[in-house]
């Protein structure tokens, strides 16, 4: 058999051995790459077996998903109907059904503006990402109203997944710059910003949010002018932007101080100054490094937002609570929490696998 030449740079690309690609061996080097994890595979497996036909019948064979009171569902299997029946009030909380069109544009808009923000091959994006920047006041504007013609609505009315994501989003998305100037002033040689920074980080870090969110409730009136109202949901996200930003501040700080300091000195060798040199070589690298800790953060804040339970305000959980008490449906927090848990599963894991890709899209070293 004759060998067959090539010229150079016209090599063919050639398939990977059979052995070390398809099914088989992700699961020879996943699942049973050594005695111990195969043991581990195959109890797991068998609880799998043990656990999922159960789980199955009770959440999709018997369950039911049509009715109006607790009756109506057949014993033995999940009541969704439940869910269905209070679907709305779950949404959207006590919000005057008339004006959730107003809720619905506001998210429509939301996904608009974060698929700028996180999506660089969005089309329009230059343009798009202006509107992002000014959606925080546009989204306030449509849900409370009170301007332009729009019917104002109270926070007080504020609940459900809409409150959720109104605290998650806001505290996520004002935390971040407010973190990144608190990093650096714990970093500036000036005595006051430097001592005010750590203190302040220190402070919150050392009280439960819960506190902070009773403060925020009933003790800050006693600060305020006689005859002074100030919004409860207003002050809730206040104190909850403020204490996810001491957060955000400290695990900068890490990203800060795991890059060189031939880094900055290059800056400065290059004639930038101290602005110039953090917003064009020090930060970007150190916001990149900080990634998983960062999104750790958010997940964190976003799922704490159940927490306003305590002082009245009425998420998700707080709404579910309140309906399983109805004489109609009592009894039914396996799928309340069920159902809450879902949908801070799918929003965490969301956030989860973005931010894997953002770090796989930003590397630039070299993976064996």
């Amino acid at each position: 058999m004759t060998e067959q030449t090539y010229a150079p740079g016209t090599y063919p690309d050639l398939p990977p051995p059979s052995d070390t690609v398809g099914p088989v061996h992700w699961l020879k080097a996943n699942l049973f790459s050594s005695p111990v994890n195969s043991i581990v595979t195959l109890v797991a497996i068998y609880l799998l077996y043990l656990a999922l036909p159960s789980a199955f019948n009770w959440l999709l064979i018997d369950a039911t998903y049509v009715g109006e009171t607790r009756k109506d569902c057949a014993p033995g299997g999940a009541c969704m109907a439940f869910i269905g029946e209070r679907f709305n009030l779950f949404v959207y909380g006590f919000y005057p059904a008339e004006l959730r069109w107003r809720v619905n544009l506001a998210a429509i808009l939301l996904v608009v503006a974060g698929a700028a923000v996180l999506w660089d091959k969005m089309p329009a994006r230059k343009h798009i990402m202006k509107f992002a920047m000014i959606y925080p006041l546009i989204g306030a504007w449509l849900l409370s109203g009170g301007l332009f013609g729009l019917e104002y609505v109270g926070t007080h009315l504020f609940g459900g997944l809409m409150l959720t994501l109104t605290i998650g989003v806001t505290g996520i998305v004002f935390s971040l710059p407010l973190g990144i100037l608190l990093a650096l002033g714990r970093q500036s040689k000036l005595p006051i910003i430097k001592y005010f920074c750590i203190g302040f980080i220190e402070f919150i870090r050392g009280v439960p949010l819960i506190t902070l969110l009773f403060v925020a409730s009933t003790m800050l009136s006693y600060f305020l002018p006689p005859g002074t109202t100030f919004d409860l949901l207003l002050r809730v996200l206040i104190m909850v932007t403020l204490f996810a930003s001491a957060y955000m501040a400290e695990v900068i700080r890490g990203g800060l101080q795991a890059l060189p300091k031939g880094q900055l000195e290059a800056a400065n060798s290059l004639g930038l100054n101290y602005s110039q040199a953090m917003r064009l070589i020090i930060l970007p690298q150190a916001l990149k490094i900080s990634i998983p800790g960062i999104v750790n953060t958010f997940i964190g804040l976003y799922k704490d937002s159940t927490l306003v339970i305590v002082i009245g305000l009425l998420d998700p959980l707080g709404i579910g609570r309140a309906s399983v008490a109805d004489s109609a449906w009592l009894g039914l927090s396996t799928e309340v929490y069920l159902f809450v848990a879902v949908f801070f599963f799918i929003s965490c894991f969301g956030m989860a696998r973005y931010s894997l890709y953002l770090e796989n899209k930003l590397n630039t070293g070299h993976k064996r």
